[in-house]
């Protein structure tokens, strides 16, 4: 149990450090709305090392992950009804922040049994995860900033265009690419089509995925096509 209170000790100072230092940098300085927005998604994603490392066992990782739903979804309800809580927290319509950390930390928990707790690769957890955050963080920024081309269509949601979608999965792509090459074992090649496949299929469901649920979409979509790709390949070997 020593271990479990020290990773959740870590993680806890991990995410009062971060968010503190930016919500404090946003006083100082002038940060565009979306660019705030990705830096919070960036501190979230850059915790799934601490929830990874920081913890001996994957029950004890996917405990705390349902412990800080427990103690935080609270505290942000009743934070909410502040005046300025949802302009500092940059949200899109109201309650969005509690339920980004919902299902943030229900994906991991059992994303991280499933990879971590089953399969006994701790690393797929990293590789489905990054599939979403990092290509994600990419297709608002870029589609965004450098947008013209708009894709339309009764299922899709807002203003995608074709190179935010572009770049959600080059970047997609690279995350999983790399976590293959260092973690996976594989030929560079298999690396390279499993990446290749999980980030097509990724870019595509969050295309499609409305009201922001591509939280949970894209990391069980890239689950679905890298982790029986992987177990497949392997058994090759």
């Amino acid at each position: 149990m020593t271990g479990f209170i020290g990773g959740f000790g870590i993680l806890a100072g991990y995410y009062v450090v971060c968010a503190s230092t930016a919500l404090f940098l946003r006083r100082l300085i002038r940060i565009p709305t979306e660019i705030f927005r990705k830096i919070l998604h960036t501190i979230l994603l850059c915790s799934l090392f601490i929830w990874l490392y920081a913890f001996p066992d994957w029950w004890m990782a996917s405990l705390a992950a349902l412990l800080f739903i427990a103690g935080v979804y609270p505290i942000l309800s009743l934070t909410e009804k502040w005046s300025g809580y949802s302009d500092l927290l940059t949200e899109r319509r109201s309650g969005e922040a509690k339920k980004s950390l919902f299902l943030v930390f229900m994906m991991f928990a059992i994303l991280n049994a499933l990879c971590w707790g089953l399969l006994g690769q701790k690393w797929l957890v990293l590789a489905c995860i990054c599939a979403w955050g990092f290509g994600d963080s990419a297709a608002a920024l870029i589609g965004k900033k450098f947008g013209k081309h708009y894709l339309q269509g009764k299922y899709i949601e807002g203003r995608k265009s074709v190179e935010g979608t572009f770049a959600m999965f080059t970047v997609s792509f690279l995350s999983v690419l790399i976590v293959l090459l260092y973690f996976g074992k594989l030929p560079w090649y298999g690396s390279l089509l499993i990446a290749f496949l999980t980030a097509a299929v990724s870019a595509f469901v969050e295309l499609f995925t409305r009201k922001g649920m591509d939280t949970v979409t894209c990391p069980f979509a890239a689950a679905a096509v890298l982790l029986p790709l992987f177990m497949l390949w392997s058994t090759w070997l």
